[in-house]
């Protein structure tokens, strides 16, 4: 089983800390999914350093959430150990992960991020004193390199494990390939066998099946599941039961993904209030959408409305209508069959 420090987890998924997406709302009904561990989207460490109140938010650990990570983001030493040790005393988190893998060039033009790729010395030193000012086991999120010319996933998670840092997740793209292309598990496999820390394999994952084939082919100890859930926590759960049992659980029904939907809403709503909650779901409600018939025709009201009571509506009348849709589609099949 995946163990960080002396955090253990239940099983081997762990959900991946996406920017915009991992707030408690999501998080809590990941857990509810069985995910072993929750990572929260990363925090600058300046931000945390300054206490404005949108961070001191995006620090918030609802304790049904733990185990949880929470990752940290920063180019500069004196400001990130100061943020790691916020977190470290001030937070209820397990863990504290650092970021090395985001491409945003607002992030890396602060020489965070990826860009520490370039340069495993630094990660280092980094890691190390972060390490040395907390107590929370440390663990670093990265990517395979800066472009394909610059890959040195080896060398970085040595540098990782060398600083005291207690696990490493490797997604495998360059920070070039942003989230286009095909994810390299070959070198994820070799960052394996190259360090004794936990290492935990991301990219590609958005199948049970997947799961399954990255844990045979790399080794990995955990497997991280970022786009792959979105809009679809069931993918949490299915990927959970089919790691233990084999057994492959069937897709949730659009009622059941709209109920969640709405779940996830109501909770958004409680953490930022309608008017913000509400406007921040119309991309998600697009992902919980995903490949239901019909669905098409009410994304233009969904990226409109402003209002919970209105969207709730818009909800349950697309519902009433595959309702609706199912029982015509089983009449006529047992007529066919009938006739």
């Amino acid at each position: 089983m995946l163990k960080i420090g002396d955090i253990e987890m239940k099983n081997q998924v762990v959900l991946a800390p996406m920017a915009g997406v991992c707030n408690p709302a999501f998080r809590l009904i990941a857990k509810e999914f069985g995910t072993g561990l929750v990572c929260a989207e990363m925090v600058s460490g300046k931000a945390i350093v300054h206490g404005n109140q949108r961070t001191q938010e995006m620090l918030f650990v609802d304790e049904r959430e733990k185990p949880l990570s929470l990752q940290i983001f920063g180019g500069d030493r004196i400001s990130l150990v100061e943020a790691a040790k916020v977190v470290d005393k001030q937070t209820n988190a397990d863990i504290i992960d650092i970021n090395m893998g985001c491409p945003a060039p607002k992030v890396t033009k602060i020489d965070a991020g990826a860009r520490w790729l370039l340069d495993s010395n630094k990660i280092y030193d980094m890691v190390a004193a972060v390490v040395d000012a907390v107590e929370k086991p440390v663990t670093v999120k990265m990517r395979t390199g800066w472009d394909s010319d610059h890959i040195y996933a080896v060398e970085n998670a040595q540098a990782v494990e060398r600083a005291g840092g207690k696990a490493v997740s490797v997604h495998g793209r360059t920070r070039e390939q942003l989230y286009t292309g095909h994810a390299d598990w070959d070198i994820i496999k070799q960052v394996k066998e190259s360090v004794s820390i936990p290492v935990i394999g991301n990219g590609d994952v958005v199948t049970p099946e997947d799961a399954r084939r990255m844990l045979d082919q790399t080794g990995v100890d955990g497997v991280m599941i970022g786009r792959g859930a979105l809009g679809n926590p069931w993918m949490l759960y299915r990927t959970i039961e089919y790691l233990k049992t084999g057994e492959l659980l069937p897709e949730p029904s659009g009622e059941e993904k709209i109920r969640i939907a709405i779940l996830h809403m109501d909770r958004l709503i409680a953490l930022r209030g309608e008017a913000v909650a509400v406007r921040e779901m119309r991309k998600h409600l697009a992902w919980y959408l995903k490949g239901l018939k019909g669905s098409a025709r009410i994304k233009d009201e969904i990226m409109e409305e402003t209002k919970r009571d209105e969207m709730v509506k818009i909800l349950e009348n697309f519902v009433a209508g595959l309702k609706e849709r199912e029982e015509r589609e089983a009449h006529a099949a047992e007529e066919t069959a009938v006739s």
